[in-house]
């Protein structure tokens, strides 16, 4: 299974931040569209950066909540790990796991073209093993 079989599950649409925009506003924006993560992209690269819910807790921690009003590119973390549509499943998994992120921006041919998360690969593993497992049960069914 590969990356792109997620995007066309769940579409290449990627919310993101310009690198100059405020903390506080990428904090509204994560919690206006219920995620995790945003990507910040300037018009040099397709990703500069990315920035979750965990940078912002961080950055307040240590900087208190005038961190808020800085630019999301003091906090964001630069170096972003990246896939592409055929990227296999696992790979992103043992990726994700390694590197303890829930994020992976998947870029091709210098274009973005969407972001996976941790949700999208369990919910696809787990749609796997559902259908491996009833693919099993007819089998014996009619064995």
């Amino acid at each position: 299974m590969i990356v792109n079989r997620i995007l066309s599950i769940k579409g290449n649409n990627v919310v993101s931040i310009e690198p100059d925009r405020t903390l506080g506003e990428a904090a509204k924006l994560l919690s206006d569209r219920k995620i995790g993560a945003l990507l910040v992209c300037d018009d040099r690269q397709p990703v500069s950066g990315i920035v979750s819910e965990r940078d912002i807790v961080r950055a307040i921690s240590d900087h208190g909540a005038q961190a808020l009003s800085e630019p999301v590119s003091r906090f964001m973390t630069e170096r972003v790990v990246t896939c592409t549509t055929k990227t296999q499943i696992n790979d992103i998994m043992e990726i994700m796991t390694r590197e303890k992120f829930r994020h992976v921006p998947v870029v091709e041919n210098g274009s973005l073209m969407g972001i996976v998360s941790i949700g999208d690969v369990v919910k696809l593993r787990l749609e796997e093993i559902e259908a491996e497992a009833q693919a099993i049960k007819e089998y014996i069914a009619t064995a």
